[in-house]
C-alpha cells in the first residue's frame, strides 16, 4: 500500500497569515482533501485548513448518506443483513480510495515496530503492509461489517443511521486531532498541513455540534437510544483520543496515516456501541 497522506507533493500551508479563508474555501479542503468526491480545493494555506477541518464532520455527513442508501436498498429489496452491511462499508473506502484505511494499517505496523520514532516513521511510509497493518484491517473490517449487520437485522432505519453517525464521528476525530498542540511528526504530508490548524475552543463546539444532533436524530426510537447515539459518538471520541495520544508519543506528532487511523477506530467504536443495545 502507498501512503498517499504523505505524498511529497503534500507541503505544508506557510505560516499563518492574517486572514481568513471562506467557508467555500473551507468546504472544497474538507471534501478535497478527505473524499474523492469532486471538490477543487482553491486555497492550500493555514486559513483554509483551519476552516477544512472543521468542516471535516459536514464531508463525513455526506459519505454517511452515500454509505447508508445500497444498505438500506438492498434490505429493502430483499436482500440480507449481512450483504447490506458489507456494501454500506465498502462505500466509505471507495469513496477515500481506501486511504483511511491504509492510514490504520501502517500506523499499526509502525506501531507494533517497538523501533525509534524515525524508524517507525519510515515503516509507516514504506509501501508494503505488515502483520500488524494485516491484523489491523481485519479485525476493524470485521467488526464494522459485524455491528452493521446487527443494527441491519433490527431495522433498516438503525442500520443507515449508524452508517452516517460512524462517518461523521470518524471525521470528527480528524478535527478534534487538528486542534492546537498537536504536532506533526515530519514536515511533509497531510498531517503537518493540519496539525495544530484548529483552535482548542472551536473543536470543543464542533464536537458539542455533532453529538447533541446525534443524539437528537434518534429520539425517534425513544430517550434510551437518543442516549446511545450521543454516548456512542462520545465513546468514540475518547477511543480516537487514547490513539492520538499514544500516537504522538510514539512519533513525536501526526501524520497522514495517523489521521486514517482515528477515523476507522472511531467510525468502528460508533458501530459496536450502538451495535449492543
Amino acid at each position: 500500500m502507498t501512503d498517499s497522506f504523505d505524498d511529497s507533493h503534500l507541503t505544508p500551508p506557510p505560516a499563518p497569515p492574517t486572514d481568513r479563508a471562506s467557508l467555500l474555501d473551507g468546504v472544497r479542503f474538507a471534501f478535497g482533501t478527505l473524499t474523492v468526491l469532486p471538490a477543487r480545493i482553491t486555497r492550500w494555506d493555514r486559513p483554509a485548513a483551519r476552516t477544512g477541518m472543521a468542516c471535516a464532520p459536514l464531508a463525513g455527513l455526506v459519505v454517511g448518506l452515500l454509505a447508508a442508501v445500497p444498505g438500506a436498498l438492498l434490505l429493502l429489496g430483499g436482500g440480507g443483513p449481512l450483504l447490506a452491511a458489507v456494501a454500506t462499508v465498502a462505500v466509505p473506502a471507495a469513496l477515500t480510495r481506501a486511504l483511511h484505511l491504509d492510514g490504520l494499517a501502517d500506523t499499526a505496523d509502525a506501531l507494533g515496530s517497538a523501533k525509534p520514532a524515525d524508524a517507525a516513521l519510515r515503516i509507516m511510509k514504506q509501501s508494503d503492509i505488515g502483520p500488524f497493518g494485516v491484523v489491523a484491517l481485519a479485525f476493524v473490517l470485521l467488526l464494522q461489517v459485524a455491528a452493521l449487520a446487527d443494527l441491519y437485522a433490527d431495522s433498516w432505519i438503525r442500520g443507515a443511521l449508524a452508517a452516517v453517525l460512524a462517518a461523521v464521528a470518524a471525521r470528527l476525530a480528524m478535527t478534534l486531532a487538528s486542534r492546537d498542540g498537536v504536532p506533526p511528526a515530519r514536515p511533509g504530508g497531510l498531517g503537518a498541513a493540519v496539525a495544530g490548524v484548529v483552535p482548542r475552543g472551536a473543536a470543543a463546539a464542533i464536537a458539542v455540534a455533532v453529538v447533541l444532533p446525534a443524539a437528537a436524530a434518534a429520539l425517534p426510537m425513544g430517550a434510551a437510544a437518543a442516549a446511545q447515539h450521543g454516548a456512542a459518538v462520545l465513546a468514540a471520541l475518547v477511543a480516537a483520543e487514547f490513539l492520538l495520544r499514544r500516537c504522538v508519543r510514539r512519533f513525536d506528532g501526526v501524520t497522514g496515516d495517523v489521521f486514517g487511523a482515528l477515523a476507522e477506530v472511531s467510525a468502528t467504536v460508533v458501530l459496536v456501541v450502538l451495535a449492543l443495545g
